[in-house]
């Protein structure tokens, strides 16, 4: 693997709830989809999972269920989702964070857990293709955050060692694949996991949003692995 120079550090963006306000339409969706099948699981305990990946998701709902109903969840879920893809919006300062990245030398990956039909509607809505240097996703690992995986290929794709690279995401998954990769992770609010539990996982920084994060750029982890 070749590594980065200092010059270029490697910026790993998670997408739902992070650049994108998707986790409680992927709330909604979870919910009508075990409905389907006849389980009855609470929107909170949904949100408590969002930023798994799918299958470990559904595993962790289902209980003594899953293998039964495992491949229907996932199939309502897409179902309902793409029902909702029109309420998807990008958060404010979203394209701005990665434009400014990739000006000031750095390399934006997207690192997300989401599918490949849902992960096209997300790059739709971010509209952030020639700053990208790389994307990353479900498809291309066998276990999913929080398992390191994620990260890991997302390195592999930039061609950076984990001490090159920071990793921005919202739930405590994100910060705990990150740490398992040996990639420090600045936390955002946005996903709707409080501070405390995003601390507790390992957060390096926490901002209320990317806009947030935006304004305080040179001063964050980011701004200054950016500019060293």
């Amino acid at each position: 693997m070749s590594t980065a120079s200092s010059r270029q550090p490697v910026v790993l963006l998670d997408v739902d709830g992070t650049l994108v306000d998707s986790n409680y339409l992927h709330v909604d969706a979870w919910v009508r989809a075990f409905r389907d099948v006849g389980l009855a699981v609470y929107g909170w305990r949904v949100h408590r999972a969002i930023g798994m990946g799918s299958t470990q998701l559904v595993d962790s709902l289902a209980g003594a269920d899953a293998d039964r109903v495992r491949d229907a969840v996932n199939d309502a879920h897409s179902s309902h989702y793409a029902d909702a893809a029109d309420q998807l919006r990008a958060f404010d300062g979203a394209r701005e964070l990665v434009r400014a990245l990739s000006a000031r030398g750095a390399r934006p990956v997207l690192a997300t857990s989401a599918s490949p039909d849902e992960l096209e509607r997300l790059r739709d809505v971010l509209d952030v293709e020639a700053e990208l240097h790389a994307v990353t996703s479900a498809q291309d690992v066998e276990a999913a955050k929080p398992e390191p995986d994620l990260v890991q290929v997302a390195l592999e794709a930039a061609g950076v060692e984990p001490s090159g690279a920071v990793f921005v995401g919202d739930t405590v998954w994100d910060v705990e694949a990150a740490k398992k990769a040996g990639v420090p992770c600045v936390a955002v609010l946005s996903g709707g996991i409080g501070a405390d539990e995003l601390r507790a996982a390992g957060a390096v920084a926490i901002y209320d949003d990317v806009a947030a994060l935006l304004a305080d750029l040179d001063a964050s982890p980011l701004g200054g692995d950016v500019t060293s």
